[in-house]
C-alpha cells in the first residue's frame, strides 16, 4: 500500500509541480511508462483511444477524429453522454473495442491519447508509427490513473492544461463541500458491488469510483479492506461469505437488468444496508456517469448521487431512497 501511494504521489508531483504553461509551448515532452514522446506542435487531429476518453477532450474544447467504442449499452452516440451535448464539433470516427490500426492511421491524428486504454508495448509501437502517443505514467496500472491525473494529462497533450485544472479544482471544491456538508458519512462504511449470474462484485479501493465515495468521507469495510491487494480493482464474492459488502451503504452498480437478480439474491436480506435502508439501486445514467469519472460526467453524477447518499446513509428504513 505504501509503495502505490508514493508512486501516486510522484505521479501528482509530475503533473502539477512542473513548470506552469502559460500558453504551453510546444514541442511536449512527456514521459510514460513506454519511454518518452514528443508532440511537435499544438494537436488539431486528436485520436482517443481511452475507453469513455471523448469526454475530457471535449471538456477542455477538442473534438477528437477518433473515439473507441465503449458501453454500447448506455446508447450514447459517440460514447458522449448527454452531458456532453452541443460541444461535438466534428463527427469523429467510432472504433471497435479492438482496435484497428488501418482506421487510426486514415484519420491523420496528430497525437494518439491511450491513458485508459490497455495497451501493450508491442501496441504502442505501432501507433508511434503513426503519431505520437500518449500513455500512462511509468509504475501505473493500465486503468489505475486517477480521474483528475487522467483528464490533465490528455489536456497537457492537446495544449489546454490550465482549462482542464480549472475544471479539476471547481471539481475537488464540490467534493470538499458536499463532504463538509455531511460529517455524518464520517466512518461510515460504504461500497461499490455489481451483479452478474449470480455472483456479487465488489469494488475496491483502487477502482476510481470507489476512490469518489471515500473521498465523500465513507469507508471501506474492513473485510473489503482485507482482501484487497495492491492491483486488483474489484472482487468476485462467494454467496457464503457476503462480509466485504455488508456495509453501511451498499450501491448497487448492475442497471435495471440486473435489478431482479439482485432483489432475490438469498444473501441479500442478511446484508445491513438491506436491513436499515441504506441500498441503493443507481440508474443506468449514473451508472454510466460513474464508469467515465470525466470532467464532464462527474458533476453529473454530484447532482444525482448526494440524494442518493443522503437518503441511504441516515440508517432509518423508512427513510426512501429513490430507486429509479
Amino acid at each position: 500500500m505504501m509503495m502505490i501511494t508514493f508512486k501516486r504521489l510522484l505521479v501528482l508531483a509530475s503533473l502539477w509541480l512542473a513548470p506552469p504553461l502559460a500558453a504551453q509551448d510546444f514541442p511536449l515532452t512527456i514521459e510514460h511508462k513506454f519511454g518518452t514522446t514528443i508532440i511537435p506542435a499544438r494537436p488539431d487531429r486528436v485520436a482517443s483511444l481511452d475507453y469513455g476518453g471523448i469526454d475530457n477532450l471535449l471538456a477542455v474544447g477538442v473534438s477528437p477524429v477518433t473515439v473507441r467504442q465503449w458501453r454500447p449499452m448506455d446508447g450514447f452516440a459517440f460514447t458522449a453522454g448527454p452531458w456532453a451535448a452541443g460541444l461535438m464539433t466534428r463527427e469523429p470516427v467510432l472504433l471497435d473495442a479492438e482496435l484497428d490500426l488501418e482506421t487510426i492511421a486514415r484519420t491523420n491524428p496528430d497525437v494518439i491519447i491511450a491513458l485508459y486504454s490497455g495497451i501493450d508495448a508491442a501496441i504502442y509501437d505501432k501507433l508511434s508509427l503513426i503519431a505520437p502517443v500518449v500513455a500512462v505514467p511509468e509504475g501505473v496500472g493500465d486503468y489505475a490513473l486517477p480521474w483528475d491525473e487522467r483528464a490533465l494529462l490528455a489536456a497537457r497533450a492537446v495544449g489546454q492544461e490550465q482549462e482542464a485544472a480549472r475544471r479539476i479544482t471547481a471539481i475537488r471544491d464540490r467534493l470538499a463541500r458536499v463532504k463538509a456538508d455531511h460529517p455524518q458519512w464520517a466512518g461510515q462504511t460504504a461500497v461499490i458491488a455489481s451483479f452478474s449470474d449470480g455472483v456479487a462484485t465488489a469494488f475496491t479501493r483502487h477502482d476510481g469510483r470507489t476512490t469518489f465515495i471515500l473521498d465523500l468521507g465513507f469507508a471501506l469495510p474492513a473485510a473489503l479492506e482485507e482482501l484487497s491487494d495492491n492491483q486488483t480493482f474489484s472482487l468476485d464474492l462467494s454467496p457464503e461469505d457476503i462480509a466485504p459488502i455488508d456495509a453501511d451503504v451498499l450501491l448497487w452498480y448492475s442497471g435495471a437488468d440486473r435489478r431482479h437478480e439482485i432483489e432475490t439474491y438469498p444473501a441479500r436480506p442478511f446484508l445491513r444496508a438491506h436491513q436499515t435502508g441504506g441500498e441503493v439501486f443507481l440508474p443506468d445514467e449514473v451508472i454510466a456517469a460513474f464508469a467515465r469519472l470525466s470532467l464532464l460526467s462527474i458533476p453529473t453524477m454530484i447532482d444525482a448521487m448526494v440524494p442518493l447518499l443522503q437518503a441511504a446513509a441516515d440508517g432509518d428504513p423508512a427513510t426512501p431512497v429513490p430507486l429509479d
